[in-house]
């Protein structure tokens, strides 16, 4: 069977377990259990620390995970990312008090606090730039105000929990993280279908199917507008003058291209969701 870590816990956990579940997989139903077996399709999940998968599957303990890219690199783990996943995304940077750092080299020397400190320590050695790293578990960017360290490295969103710190964001992006698909050896048997079921997701996730009518002389100008992933479907009506067309469009634009078809001269628009596929 295929042993797949799992998060337990945290912002990566409830996605990746929804995503397994959408996938088809057997999920657990009590979040004290710590193993899953799912036999119906050769597989059982292990649920873990975050933190920790990247070891267990570099270890070859467990053969894929899933977890964040920014844990994968931090744990120094020899598992290698196999797909990016959609979700969980994170932005790493530097931060400061305000006025006293204007780039990375001005950390040369200095304590920078961080969780962490594989990721950055790796990325102020391929830059040239020596510092002392300072492990914290949490609360990084209380860091400076502490007198714990002179600088911090975290991940950053609207930047607005570092201001109220007094701190502010320097340097270049040290990463940008999402959750991953992660192996020991990318050639295990039942991965590719794993790696095929999650694509379905995001796609099912990302895409719609569109239905409309449409005077056949008009069916050039509706492909420019659907393309779809290969090429629309298009098939005669019972009035030899319209055809039906089928496509697969992204769901962030439905809107959009219903108006557009509309104004083309486009009818009984239909838009439907998208279960599961395969592309």
């Amino acid at each position: 069977m295929l042993r797949i870590a799992v998060p337990n816990k945290g912002s990566l956990s409830e996605t990746a377990v929804q995503m397994l579940f959408e996938a088809g997989y057997a999920t657990r139903r009590d979040s004290r259990e710590l193993t899953v077996s799912d036999p119906r399709n050769g597989v059982e999940f292990f649920y873990l620390r975050p933190r920790d998968i990247a070891t267990y599957v570099g270890s070859g303990a467990l053969d894929v995970g899933i977890t964040g890219r920014d844990l994968l690199l931090d744990s120094g783990s020899v598992a290698a990312e196999v797909a990016p996943l959609d979700f969980g995304d994170s932005t790493f940077r530097f931060a400061g008090p305000a006025g006293e750092f204007a780039d990375l080299a001005d950390l040369d020397g200095k304590r920078v606090a961080t969780s962490y400190v594989g990721l950055v320590g790796d990325f102020l050695t391929q830059h040239g730039v020596s510092a002392d790293l300072v492990k914290l578990d949490g609360a990084v960017e209380s860091a400076v105000r502490l007198g714990v360290a002179d600088a911090v490295a975290d991940v950053v969103s609207t930047g607005g929990t570092l201001r109220a710190q007094g701190l502010e964001i320097f340097g270049p992006v040290i990463l940008q993280s999402t959750a991953v698909l992660i192996a020991g050896n990318p050639e295990i048997s039942g991965l590719d279908t794993l790696q095929r079921r999650l694509q379905g997701v995001l796609v099912a996730r990302q895409y719609v199917l569109i239905d409309y009518d449409l005077p056949a002389d008009l069916v050039e100008e509706a492909v420019l507008i659907t393309p779809g992933f290969e090429s629309p479907t298009v098939s005669p009506l019972r009035d030899g003058n319209w055809v039906a067309v089928r496509a697969m469009v992204r769901r962030s634009e439905t809107n959009q291209l219903m108006d557009a078809l509309y104004s083309l001269g486009a009818r009984a628009i239909l838009v439907s969701s998208i279960h599961a596929a395969r592309i």
